[in-house]
């Protein structure tokens, strides 16, 4: 046998245990991942417990004590979601430091393999430029000439399944990637859930101690106090109602075009108005960012010039982004958007949060909804109709309190809707209807 024979067989010897590799990773132990099921499984029943008692609770008669357990009750739920989002977060950490080990050596295989397979390729070329008189001379005899020729078709053949099998392992690592994609994703919400628990807790602290410095522990001034919020329409009606990445506009206007868009889409005002109050609540702490580079989705805080990688998902959002801020007389690199949270991506546009490529694909049917050319993300009245549409969509037109918390949830999460971690959402969402909902009532709405 020639020596580029030889080498071949050693390459494809090399390349043959490089695909027999196996992956392992430094998972965390079985009794770890146990112990921390089980803890997370104990605050998930708490919660359930509390919420129980709290439903309770608010099915009696108003009264300051009722007032002090019912937020009592509400600080120690929220409290136990803190809890919860921590621990959800450790089991999606580890998830994230799994894959990234198992995409580390899948990556190392796939670099290993294309050095054997171009090294097949290489001696494959050198053997089929040799002519074919040069190979009789240096062979003994003729049968050597076809046991060489029928080696050749084995190495072919060989060649054949290296193929196919670096196209499994690229299929392969682009799985894990889009894996390690979705858990960064997840990790984000939680975060932001977390977020919103935090916030729970210290605004039911602070609604306590106001109401106690005010009543100073006496049924009567408590009565008086519900009594003077029927006083209140016209402060309501003026009041400044928030939006994220845009200017506030009066209450009494925010429902008005809530209402508008209840008709069109069948989902409660106060339930459209409960999402962008807390998508606002969310902006406020996580800020907004700038897009600098449309080919990467790069960018900075807009307020602090910290570099960001993923702003925006390219090109499955920056193209879209570039879009629609061109049809809105906007530029795209001066243009404000939600920042990333860990290793998830920004990008969502205006007080309801879309992302480009979402917007875009509702573009049609917020058109027919507002009569606008091309619907404006920034524009309050605009906003509130989309929120109120992808509301409708994820099942929130079916008015009950469980049709709504569900629909609240997707809003937020997506397929991760019904992770324990991320309740607190439409926990929150739906304690906001209710506010605005008694505020409505108050307006006569």
């Amino acid at each position: 046998m020639t020596r580029s024979y030889a080498r071949l067989f050693v390459v494809l010897a090399c390349a043959g245990v490089i695909y027999a590799m196996p992956i392992t990773t430094h998972a965390a132990t079985a009794e770890q991942r146990a112990a921390l099921q089980a803890e997370l499984n104990k605050v998930e029943k708490d919660i359930s417990n509390n919420q129980s008692i709290l439903g309770d609770l608010q099915s009696q008669h108003k009264t300051l004590e009722s007032a002090i357990a019912i937020l009592d009750n509400k600080i120690k739920t929220a409290q136990l979601q803190i809890k919860q989002t921590d621990l959800a977060l450790k089991q999606i950490q580890q998830d994230i430091s799994d894959k990234q080990s198992a995409i580390v050596q899948v990556d190392g295989k796939v670099a290993m393999g294309q050095e054997s397979l171009a090294q097949i390729l290489r001696n494959t070329r050198e053997i089929d430029d040799t002519p074919i008189t040069a190979t009789m001379l240096s062979s003994g005899s003729i049968s050597d000439i076809f046991t060489e020729i029928d080696n050749f078709e084995a190495i072919q053949r060989a060649l054949d399944r290296s193929f196919t099998e670096m196209a499994y392992l690229r299929s392969d690592l682009s799985a894990r990637k889009t894996a390690l994609e979705g858990k960064e994703d997840e990790a984000q919400k939680v975060r932001q859930a977390q977020v919103l628990a935090r916030q729970a807790v210290l605004a039911d602290q602070n609604e306590k101690k106001n109401i106690l410095a005010q009543t100073k522990g006496q049924e009567k001034a408590y009565q008086q106090i519900i009594a003077d919020k029927q006083k209140q329409a016209a402060a309501i009606r003026t009041a400044l109602f928030g939006l994220r990445d845009t200017s506030a506009i009066p209450f009494g206007t925010a429902l008005e075009y809530a209402k508008q868009a209840s008709v069109g889409t069948g989902v409660r005002p106060a339930v459209i108005l409960a999402i962008l109050t807390q998508e606002s609540n969310l902006g406020q702490n996580v800020g907004s960012c700038i897009v600098k580079d449309l080919d990467n989705g790069s960018g900075v805080g807009k307020n602090t010039n910290t570099y960001f990688r993923n702003v925006m998902k390219s090109p499955r959002d920056t193209v879209p982004f570039k879009v629609v801020t061109e049809a809105l007389g906007r530029e795209w690199f001066t243009t404000p958007v939600s920042c990333p949270q860990g290793s998830g991506y920004g990008g969502a546009m205006g007080p309801s949060q879309f992302i480009p490529s979402t917007w875009v694909a509702y573009k049609d049917r917020l058109t027919r909804l507002t009569g606008e050319n091309f619907p404006d993300p920034w524009n309050a009245r605009t906003a509130i109709f989309a929120t109120a549409t992808y509301m409708g969509d994820l099942g929130a037109d079916g008015k009950t309190r469980a049709t709504e918390r569900k629909a609240a949830l997707k809003y937020f999460a997506g397929g991760n809707w019904n992770k324990p971690a991320n309740a607190i959402y439409g926990s929150s969402v739906m304690d906001l209807a209710d506010r605005i909902q008694g505020e409505i009532d108050i307006l006569g709405g």
